[in-house]
């Protein structure tokens, strides 16, 4: 089946996509599920970037070049940074289903950027259920910022970030800080 002859309604959406070595700013293709939907489609392994304009992390603001068409694999995917938080997909997707949340101030990190927003999740904080159940690989992070560890100008802020677990090396909670000695 064709795009043009696919029951579902497609729309592009601005995206911002960090691997370890480029930055992609572009357009992703999703349908109703969203981002969240798309990044965690089991039956697809790659993804497509449209009208991107590439750049390496360490120069995240000189153009490497621009392509009308990137393709990618998920798996290599360190964040997926988006404008609003209603472009990562329906409410019930993003939260898992549960309408009850508690919201939790956190820092991740990966081997290439530090990511601090908030999580929301049914109940407690449970790192190992968040890392290794279901089969969600990208996890969403709201009013967050994004920093490259060795390049502490990239720097992106965002309504919604998606983090991919299997690249997460560690996660705090910024409440479990502790206080400096006087």
């Amino acid at each position: 089946m064709t795009l043009d002859t696919s029951p579902r309604t497609y729309r592009f959406l601005p995206a911002d996509i960090l691997t370890s070595g480029y930055r992609v700013v572009g357009k992703i293709m999703i349908a109703s599920h969203g981002a969240m939907g798309m990044l965690n489609d089991p039956t697809h392994s790659a993804m497509e970037i449209n009208d991107a304009r590439m750049a390496r992390l360490h120069m995240p603001t000189k153009l490497v070049d621009h392509f009308e068409l990137v393709r990618m694999m998920k798996r290599q995917v360190h964040a997926v940074c988006m404008a609003r938080r209603e472009d990562l997909g329906p409410q019930a997707l993003v939260r898992g289903g549960y309408t009850n949340v508690v919201e939790y101030p956190v820092r991740i990190a990966t081997s290439m950027f530090e990511v601090e927003g908030t999580m929301e999740l049914p109940g407690r904080f449970d790192f190992t259920s968040i890392m290794t159940d279901g089969s969600r690989n990208f996890l969403p992070v709201f009013n967050a910022t994004l920093t490259a560890i060795l390049i502490p100008a990239l720097r992106v802020e965002s309504a919604g970030i998606l983090v991919n677990r299997n690249l997460v090396d560690l996660m705090a909670l910024l409440n479990q800080r502790v206080k400096p000695e006087n």
